[in-house]
């Protein structure tokens, strides 16, 4: 999926059918003077739905609509004939969308399940005829009832990545480079900070054919929680993530430094991301010798007790295999 084709955010604005009219018709018939009332009811107007899909991983295809409406109910006929409803219309949307109401901000649903189906918006419903009025006081009614008006609303709808695994790091930190080796995804990779301007997804393979997703997020910066950088704008794709996995490159200034700013940024964004299983990985380890690597690890044993972590080197093909052990066993644990 390319850069330009991965869209998580859309503001759409939704119109569900009105409601039909319902018929004051009186009988008519030969020999028949006095047949009464016989109007039927109105149709009920289309509603708007939100279906889940599996199969989709961005609200691409959702870019360029503006608006969606459903179809209008029909009036209700002579002979107690009722209105057909209006067409329904079903828009499918990627596992992990959220429903969003432009104007309150409130959130209205979330879509997690494959087939899953929500309403936005109810159709009207059909006004009735006059043969309900009928009475022994009020033999022939000249008169009905309308169909229920419209209901729009205005919403976003917000894609929160679903994957396993999210990769979380610093501009240039090697997540693309550790994404591109573990899965068949080919996200851009380049020497300069920012490369990675939309989350990519790829499926990493176990053994006995077994798979778990991994999502390489945009680099995060100091101070993303308030708006700088990329950040800010791709955390929430990080909520839907069983493991964060924290990647830090071993020729990092500080490691312990780079790793709690990370953590501080996913902290004042939603604390309750730091609930999360959670691996540090030190990557670029090829750079290392065998007394550097020894006394890093040292360094890793004093300052990050309690805390897993894992060296590894994309490009010498280091330590990936036993990345992948540690990710399903902690994604399988009970």
């Amino acid at each position: 999926m390319t850069e330009g084709n991965f869209v998580d955010y859309v503001k759409i604005y939704v119109s569900s059918g009105k409601g039909g009219k319902g018929s004051s018709h009186l009988h008519r018939e030969k020999f028949i003077e006095k047949g009464g009332p016989d109007g039927g009811d109105g149709g009920r107007g289309g509603h708007v739905y939100l279906k889940g899909n599996k199969s989709l991983w961005t609200l691409f295809h959702l870019k360029f609509v503006k608006h969606i409406r459903a179809g209008h109910g029909g009036d209700g006929g002579s002979s107690r004939s009722t209105g057909h409803d209006g067409e329904d219309k079903f828009v499918e949307v990627p596992l992990g969308t959220v429903v969003r109401d432009q104007e309150t901000g409130e959130i209205l649903f979330e879509i997690t399940e494959h087939d899953e189906v929500k309403i936005i918006a109810k159709g009207g419903k059909g006004g009735l005829g006059n043969w309900h009025f009928r009475s022994s006081t009020n033999q022939t009614p000249r008169y009905a009832q309308p169909g229920m008006p419209v209901e729009e609303v205005d919403v976003t709808l917000e894609l929160k990545v679903l994957a396993d695994v999210g990769l979380v790091g610093f501009p240039n930190a090697g997540k693309s480079t550790l994404l591109s080796v573990m899965t068949s995804a080919k996200p851009k990779i380049a020497d300069y900070p920012f490369t990675t301007l939309k989350p990519n997804l790829g499926i990493v393979s176990y053994r006995d054919f077994q798979s778990f997703v991994m999502a390489d997020i945009p680099g995060i910066i100091e101070g993303a929680a308030e708006g700088k950088g990329l950040g800010h704008y791709f955390l929430r794709h990080i909520e839907r993530n069983s493991i964060l996995l924290f990647l830090v490159p071993a020729d990092a200034a500080d490691i312990k430094k780079e790793y709690e700013i990370l953590l501080d940024e996913l902290r004042r964004y939603n604390p309750e991301m730091l609930d999360k299983d959670r691996i540090l990985v030190i990557s670029k380890c090829d750079m290392l010798d065998d007394e550097l690597r020894g006394e890093l690890e040292k360094q890793m044993k004093k300052e990050f007790k309690g805390v897993k972590y894992h060296f590894i080197s994309s490009v010498a093909q280091q330590g990936l295999q036993e990345l992948k052990d540690m990710l399903w066993k902690m994604l399988n644990e009970e």
